[in-house]
């Protein structure tokens, strides 16, 4: 008997782009799948052995990690996030493209030189890749974690900047920010758990068929 493969799938930004291409690579989920309004977290699929999770983004990258699932889809900023070592992210999916960026209020922005910054506080939930980030350029970052609501940060005084996940910049604007840096590009990759790789043929066979799903939609 074949062994069950957990998939996880984050809610959000990226699950309505996922499902044309998990239907490219042959899994086909029970209709409850692509319903917001459904409080159910596992759903069957197509195949008996293979069922999908549906958690928060920064969740996908922990379950498969520690193996509790095998496989999952996740933004490229998760995973340098957390940089977990037990995670192999083979498969560009080309899906869920946005940025990560500084953003500051836009009256701030108009004499601000992110060139001339030795030091920057932000708010962001990003730490890691920000600390990251702004060492390499010898900026000290002093990082104030939040896991939402970034935007309203510099206006209640907690920060002057915020690092967060950029797409049409909308609500940048309505909040009166403006982007003054990107950190790096992001898209949606496929990831596997590192020995479940090496063990479970059937994890490798659905990294072989979302590459080829891939291929097949550029």
């Amino acid at each position: 008997m074949p062994q069950p493969i957990i998939f996880a799938v984050p809610k959000g930004r990226i699950l309505e782009e996922a499902l044309p291409l998990l239907a490219r690579a042959g899994i086909l989920p029970e209709p409850a799948f692509g319903d917001d309004k459904s409080r159910a977290l596992k759903f069957s699929t197509n195949h008996e052995d293979l069922s999908l999770i549906r958690v928060r983004a920064f969740d996908v990258a922990t379950f498969v990690a520690h193996g509790a699932a095998q496989i999952g889809i996740v933004g490229s900023d998760v995973i340098d996030e957390f940089d977990y070592s037990e995670l192999y992210a083979p498969v560009d999916l080309n899906i869920g493209h946005c940025r990560i960026s500084v953003a500051e209020p836009a009256e701030m922005a108009e004499t601000d030189d992110p060139r001339a910054w030795s030091h920057v506080r932000v708010a962001t939930k990003y730490p890691n890749l920000t600390r990251k980030h702004f060492a390499k350029r010898g900026v000290q970052a002093e990082c104030v974690k939040l896991n939402g609501a970034m935007e309203i940060a510099p206006a209640l005084g907690l920060s002057s900047r915020i690092v967060d996940l950029v797409s049409s910049g909308k609500t940048l604007k309505e909040n009166g920010l403006v982007e003054v840096e990107v950190l790096a590009e992001v898209s949606a990759r496929l990831i596997v758990n590192r020995a479940a790789f090496k063990t479970n043929a059937a994890v490798g066979n659905l990294v072989a068929a979302f590459r080829e799903a891939v291929g097949a939609a550029a």
